[in-house]
């Protein structure tokens, strides 16, 4: 064969594959950016709205192009999803916020989480649940805190009328909006387990079925509801009528709550504690929530260079699990309501106690049982918004009711469930999270922040129960040591392991479960089973992520929402 036929060939050959790759290209075949990203970031001068569903997003963008801050805007989007994502949050649950005020360089935290009944004593809810609190019914109910958050936000941060803040959340109630895909899977699943529970299937099982994708909702109950928060505001939920609907309803289907226990109800503002991680300044806010691991799991992870053993490696991967493990216990042991019991919050996340914990860290044996530290020997489903404005103020904020749909329980006419974030309590006597009445439970959700040089860089969380912390530790370490951008940061493979001590009482057993997203190759999920994990596979439960980073030196803001849910990023 001449020379020119063996090129001509060639350059056929080479043609060929090039057509056929044209015709093969998939969303991973990205042209820019990591090939597992799904899409590119979201940029934007004047403001931006991350959520876990698009018209929540564009009701909080729509807010703030009406001159609205930051607050508002983060606001209407959970009094939205209140709407859209009963699934996971809801004015019958509770809220935490970590705001950045531009006018004062300064983070603020508020604690909204409610507290038990007066009225329902250890013993007796020994009594009433002998084998443990249980998740759904009367028993797990605490005070809804979400309201007095978004009151108590709106005094100190807003600047329009709530009547106009909530006015897109009353519209879409009262004409309905089409259900994305993810919330009606959860929609049909988390209803099997409540749909029998007071009011809940004529409120949210319109002709006797959870809705399917696509479906138009309505909800004119929830409409009314905050039409009154509207007029009368966060006393119309506390003090006013519908106080006095929630507590009859309550003495009726065998709930404690009483109209004391709305009345004496309060937020708190706190300030959020932080740790430095590699420049930056890393913040959580204090217990009743687990925040405080996220900084502890991130202290132990510092003297070793991530970057160096490989992005979801069998060894990289080892080592983050085998930290989580450890701040889990402390987690367990010490995490509580702080007008109860005495947190060491300063001394769990030192980097002395850090230095101290770490030696139990090794880079091949796996933790299957372990005690908390002595911090005092040192002394040293959910969802998650976060949205920013044209004056650089930013919001980071988290809601929740617990399990899905809460309790299941509807008060009479007024379209939302109560949360059961009263299962996390402990009824071991002693205990730092043991119950007791007017007490906050442990909590799961946290919202989070990072500063850099005392000026903010990025507001984000996410979703999921205990997977909260790892997740936050898991997207700061792709941002941080792996320099990935803020969507390749949210939408690479993640891991979430349970079984940890839990602050109910539960200890770990076994070294507990590590579940892994299929995009984790098979070499490092089969260097983690040698080391003697317990590797399985899991259809969610890896969280939901937010993100908006602000570059101060092109004075722009970058917005991120992760695939995994329905949501979407936007900005103008």
């Amino acid at each position: 064969m001449s020379d020119a036929r063996r090129f001509l060939l060639a350059t056929l050959a080479v043609v060929a594959v090039q057509a056929t790759a044209a015709l093969t290209v998939d969303a991973g075949d990205r042209i820019t950016g990591r090939a597992w990203a799904t899409r590119s970031e979201v940029i934007a001068r004047h403001g931006m709205a991350a959520t876990s569903q698009p018209l929540a997003t564009q009701v909080a963008i729509n807010i703030l192009q009406q001159g609205g801050t930051a607050v508002d805007a983060a606001i209407a989007a959970n009094a939205t999803l209140g709407l859209m994502e009963p699934t996971g949050c809801g004015i019958g649950g509770d809220l935490f916020a970590i705001v950045w005020d531009a006018k004062t360089q300064k983070l603020y935290g508020l604690n909204a989480s409610g507290r038990s009944p007066f009225g329902l004593t250890l013993s007796r809810l020994r009594e009433l649940a002998p084998n443990g609190i249980p998740p759904f019914g009367p028993l797990p109910v605490s005070v809804p805190g979400c309201v007095d958050g978004w009151f108590t936000l709106h005094q100190r941060f807003g600047r329009l009328e709530m009547a106009k803040v909530l006015a897109p959340a009353i519209q879409y109630a009262t004409e309905g909006f089409p259900v994305s895909e993810l919330i009606a899977h959860y929609w049909g699943r988390g209803s099997q387990a409540v749909e029998e529970q007071p009011n809940f299937a004529a409120t949210f099982l319109p002709d006797g079925r959870p809705p399917e994708k696509g479906d138009l909702f309505k909800n004119p109950n929830l409409a009314r509801t905050y039409g009154i928060l509207a007029r009368g505001g966060r006393d119309a939920f506390y003090r006013g009528e519908l106080a006095a609907t929630m507590a009859s309803f309550c003495e009726r289907v065998g709930c404690f709550l009483r109209k004391r226990d709305f009345a004496e109800h309060t937020s708190t503002w706190v300030e959020p504690v932080s740790t430095n991680y590699r420049g930056y300044d890393v913040w959580e806010l204090p217990p009743n929530g687990q925040g405080i691991a996220a900084l502890q799991i991130l202290n132990l992870l510092e003297p070793y260079d991530l970057a160096a053993l490989g992005h979801n490696s069998a060894k990289y991967l080892h080592l983050l699990v085998e930290a989580k493990k450890i701040a889990y216990e402390d987690r367990a042991r010490f995490y509580a309501d702080t007008d109860f019991a005495e947190v060491p919050v300063e001394a769990l996340i030192s980097k002395a106690y850090a230095a101290e914990r770490g030696k139990l860290l090794h880079p091949y044996h796996v933790l299957k049982q372990l005690d908390p530290g002595d911090p005092k020997l040192t002394h040293g489903d959910t969802i998650y918004l976060t949205v920013a404005d044209k004056d650089r103020n930013m919001v980071s904020l988290i809601q929740s009711n617990y399990r899905g749909f809460g309790s299941g329980l509807v008060p009479d006419g007024l379209g939302f469930v109560f949360q059961d974030r009263g299962e996390l309590f402990s009824l071991e006597e002693g205990h730092p999270n043991v119950y007791e009445p007017h007490k906050r439970p442990f909590h799961t959700i946290i919202p989070a922040f990072v500063t850099k040089d005392g000026k903010p860089w990025m507001s984000f969380g996410v979703m999921g129960g205990d997977m909260q912390p790892q997740g936050h530790v898991q997207v700061l370490c792709n941002l941080i040591d792996f320099g990935m951008g803020l969507q390749e940061a949210g939408d690479v493979g993640r891991f979430h392991h349970t079984g940890s001590s839990e602050p109910t009482g539960q200890r770990m057993t076994r070294g507990g479960w590590l579940a892994l997203e299929s995009s984790i190759s098979m070499e490092a999920q089969r260097g983690l089973a040698l080391r003697g994990h317990r590797v399985r596979f899991n259809t969610g439960g890896f969280g939901g992520y937010q993100a908006i980073r602000y570059d101060a030196e092109r004075d722009i803001y970058i917005g991120a929402s992760e695939s995994r849910k329905d949501g979407q990023a936007a900005g103008y």
